[in-house]
């Protein structure tokens, strides 16, 4: 038989209030009064009815959390983090992925809005403010990852790519190389072009300008369908920068297959350091993302929103690092000789 809150209240001798605040975490409770009920609580297998909760008190303890796609190595940690952090403060997190698809994200934003969370993070460039404006407009605070503006109930976490793409460049310039091209990600995704310019103008800066840059979508084949055009050019790089870690390994697969030694012939630098990144042979050299940390920094600005008078968002800032395996070497090694295919 389940058992509700008047019966552990009872049992526990304290009133319905304290058993809430127990639960919640929300007040000063003695040891002694929250030990009681917590044990009456283990005794009756109590479980919060959080529907009653939502219809008693007009708020939801949810907060959503908006990826692009699950199946990305990217957002893991970010979700590890964010759900960590909210599940620590009481909260539980409804977890949305647009698959980069308009009508799919209207749905998201629709579903979000509907399920009266209480703030959303937004970590995917393929969703801008514009998107999402009917959640602003409903009172509920967004965290955007790497946007340009904040304002009421907006705030942002910047990635420092900046920090991590000129060591970077100094890296391989130390390797000797002086002639590179950059796959960057989607045109349309504001963190892509904003991680391909710095790369352009951090190589041009350092009299580096690229031979070619080539824009893919984040995944590998979108890698490897780019790194063919640079092989087709009659000037090849011996360093590849590419927008992240799944173009760098479609990358590295084409050129090993057409016969191009990674990094006997060519260099390969990624980006965000996914956990596959260390596996892939070679190991890649990739600009590290602090990606639960992201996650965490995501809900804690939500948090602050929230108490804050006039819920006015502010932006975080997060360092990008270069972690050096495997993937880069010494320029001028060997003679670059592609395959020909049957």
């Amino acid at each position: 038989m389940a058992h509700t809150m008047r019966e552990v209240a009872r049992r526990a001798g304290v009133s319905l209030a304290t058993v809430s605040r127990v639960l919640n975490d929300t007040e000063y409770i003695s040891e002694d009064t929250r030990r009681r009920v917590l044990e009456v609580v283990r005794e009756f297998n109590y479980f919060k009815n959080v529907h009653a909760r939502r219809l008693a008190t007009g708020r939801s303890d949810i907060f959503g959390l908006v990826i692009s796609e699950i199946a990305n190595p990217y957002f893991p940690e970010i979700i590890r983090g964010y759900q960590a952090t909210a599940w620590s403060r009481g909260y539980d997190v409804l977890i949305c992925n647009t698959e980069y698809d308009q009508d799919r994200t209207k749905a998201v934003m629709r579903k979000l809005r509907e399920s009266g969370v209480r703030g959303v993070a937004v970590m995917t460039s393929s969703v801008g403010q514009s998107m999402a404006h009917e959640l602003i407009a409903a009172g509920i605070p967004l965290v955007f990852s790497n946007y340009d503006s904040v304002g009421k109930l907006v705030s942002n976490v910047c990635i420092e790519y900046e920090y991590g793409i000129n060591k970077a460049i100094e890296h391989v310039v130390e390797l000797g190389h002086r002639r590179c091209a950059v796959i960057a990600g989607p045109a349309e995704n504001y963190t892509a072009v904003r991680i391909k310019n710095a790369l352009v103008s951090g190589l041009t800066a350092r009299g580096m300008k690229p031979v070619c840059v080539l824009e893919s979508n984040y995944r590998v084949d979108g890698g490897a369908s780019a790194v063919r055009e640079v092989l087709a050019r009659p000037e090849i790089p011996t360093v590849i920068f590419c927008g992240n870690d799944l173009i760098a390994m479609g990358a590295m697969s084409v050129l090993e297959d057409s016969g191009v030694s990674v990094p006997g012939n060519v260099s390969v630098i990624g980006i965000d350091d996914i956990f596959f990144s260390c596996l892939a042979r070679p190991p890649l050299t990739t600009i590290s993302v602090p990606r639960e940390q992201l996650g965490i920094k995501a809900f804690e600005a939500l948090e602050r929103m929230l108490k804050v008078k006039r819920h006015r968002g502010i932006t975080y800032r997060l360092e990008t690092d270069l972690i050096v395996r495997k993937s880069t070497a010494l320029a001028g090694g060997k003679k670059i000789k592609i395959k020909s295919k049957s």
